[in-house]
């Protein structure tokens, strides 16, 4: 496996609560419904990840913040599910395998995404 990209994002949480708070719409364009219920938290770290899979992704414009969605196994492991833009730039890239890891604690949440391809590419 050859790493296509790494991206990592870190997120004061207070402050994103307050832009939440100040931009009422903002939490339905950035998160699915799923997303958009889970406490403030795990929202900031949610949003590390998109932020973090766009860096991954080599930042390209046109991503849709829906297309990222975190999801949690029956253990309670996130997985980045991943589709529409955000599927069409990993397939451009040669993405077989999407890495995610999350973290909030003292008022930081952070994301780390790693994305991996089965093909090895001559550097």
């Amino acid at each position: 496996m050859a790493i296509v990209g790494v991206g990592i994002d870190v997120v004061d949480i207070e402050r994103f609560g307050e832009s939440l708070t100040r931009t009422p719409g903002l939490r339905d364009k950035l998160f699915t419904p799923a997303e958009a219920s889970r406490p403030l938290a795990s929202l900031a770290a949610r949003f590390a990840a998109k932020e973090a899979v766009a860096k991954a992704l080599h930042a390209p414009g046109g991503l849709a913040w829906h297309d990222a969605e975190v999801v949690s196994e029956s253990s309670g492991r996130p997985i980045l599910e991943i589709r529409g833009t955000v599927l069409a730039r990993a397939h451009e890239l040669g993405v077989d395998s999407v890495h995610l890891s999350l973290s909030h604690d003292a008022g930081i949440a952070s994301a780390v995404v790693i994305l991996e391809s089965a093909q090895t590419h001559a550097v």
